[in-house]
């Protein structure tokens, strides 16, 4: 079959971010489909694309994945409004391509939730298949975190958000409570959960540790919904403490990330260190030779107990990193399942600085935390798998 896939936000591994679109791509390429991938440009991601812009876009393929790329350049650090902009302009210009070009399926992936618009249009005016895949639910989640809170403009994201489930064939959700939010408003919608994944990582000879520190990591956005001042308020309770040898790296990019940064130098957090964002495979070798926990944060907002899948948890465990977690729901539920890291209350410091000086001083836990977490990505999240339930999900029809 031929697929028209939309993901404004796609990279490929040499890119910062994560690379489900460029996986599940290659996965549909190995089981004998074509597929066209149309995308944004991004401060972050990479496409694999080399020639200049032409009227607006490039195409070329990579990795056997047809790609169309627009010159419609996103930055998380960008304001509200211009993103926004962004998104309906590449919604606008994805309904162009979508009319053009002789496809079986369009396949449209979130966030932004406009990545559906091309194929709401595709299957009204084509009669093409539509599928959705799902990775957060709008309008509930900014509205729950207050970035918006315009009655119109969450009326129309939630008007939005019901065509594209009335129209599209089947979802694909990410996460338990979005397949929950989606079978709320459609209870008879046929939905998929396939998570984000690991990927089994196979690390080059370990260099020397840069220090004899016990190095918590935190990796990928800066941003609101991140919560990261509640690392920062651990880092000055350790510091408070006397504890010296606790290290927090953050590595990323982001709208808060400035603001961070001077909270840091203004407390003299010399404890913390912030590092640009690093691809996809240079990033796991760092982690491999110079982390020793992994840090899964968000803000306690309860839409993002069972809304979210975010990539750094299944990062985490494929690399045997134990994880600290510091927000309720299915995630910290696993974590303490298969004794995998500790889970630790929302918006306590103290508890949560408790469980890295106990991670730090049992060395022996964590080698089996280490273990468990492999064995729970191997057999549960491996990327290989997932893209196999993907890749039939997709094509089977309904």
């Amino acid at each position: 079959m031929k697929i028209l896939y939309f993901h404004q936000h796609f990279t490929t591994p040499q890119g910062s971010g994560g690379t489900r679109s460029y996986e599940f791509s290659r996965a549909l390429i190995r089981a004998g489909h074509a597929v066209t991938l149309v995308c944004g440009s991004n401060a972050l991601a990479v496409s694999g694309l080399k020639g200049k812009f032409q009227s607006g876009y490039r195409t070329g393929v990579v990795d056997g994945i047809n790609i169309i790329e627009f010159e419609l350049p996103y930055s998380n650090s960008q304001g509200y409004l211009k993103r926004s902009i962004l998104f309906m302009k590449y919604s606008i210009r994805g309904v162009v391509i979508s009319m053009k070009l002789n496809y079986d399926i369009v396949f449209g992936t979130s966030t932004p939730l406009t990545a559906s618009i091309p194929g709401i249009i595709s299957k009204l005016l084509r009669n093409k298949r539509f599928i959705f895949e799902v990775r957060d639910l709008w309008p509930e989640l900014p509205k729950a975190m207050g970035v918006i809170s315009n009655p119109v403009i969450l009326m129309a994201m939630d008007v939005l958000e019901s065509i594209s489930y009335k129209y599209s064939e089947k979802c694909i959700a990410l996460a338990p409570g979005i397949a929950q939010g989606i079978k709320k408003k459609y209870p008879f919608k046929k939905v998929a959960i396939i998570p984000n994944g690991s990927d089994i990582f196979i690390p080059q000879k370990s260099s020397q540790k840069a220090s004899n520190k016990f190095v918590t990591v935190f990796t990928g956005a800066h941003g609101q919904a991140n919560g990261l001042n509640a690392v920062l308020d651990v880092a000055y309770l350790l510091k408070q403490r006397g504890i010296v040898d606790v290290e927090f790296q953050f590595i990323g990019d982001g709208k808060m990330k400035p603001s961070l940064i001077k909270r840091a130098v203004n407390e003299e957090l010399d404890n913390c260190i912030f590092l640009d964002p690093m691809p996809k495979y240079a990033l796991f070798q760092h982690l491999h030779d110079h982390a020793d926990i992994g840090l899964m944060v968000l803000e306690n907002i309860p839409a993002f107990y069972d809304g979210t899948s975010p990539n750094k948890f299944f990062d985490y465990i494929s690399l045997g990193l134990p994880v600290i977690n510091n927000y309720p729901g299915w995630l910290a539920n696993m974590i303490e399942t298969h004794n995998c890291g500790i889970a630790v209350p929302p918006g306590e410091s103290n508890t949560f600085a408790e469980a890295i000086i106990q991670m730090k001083k049992d060395p022996s836990e964590n080698k089996i935390m280490s273990h468990n977490g492999v064995e729970l990505a191997r057999s549960k999240f491996d990327r290989t798998l997932l893209a196999r339930d993907f890749v039939n999900f997709l094509v089977q029809e309904c």
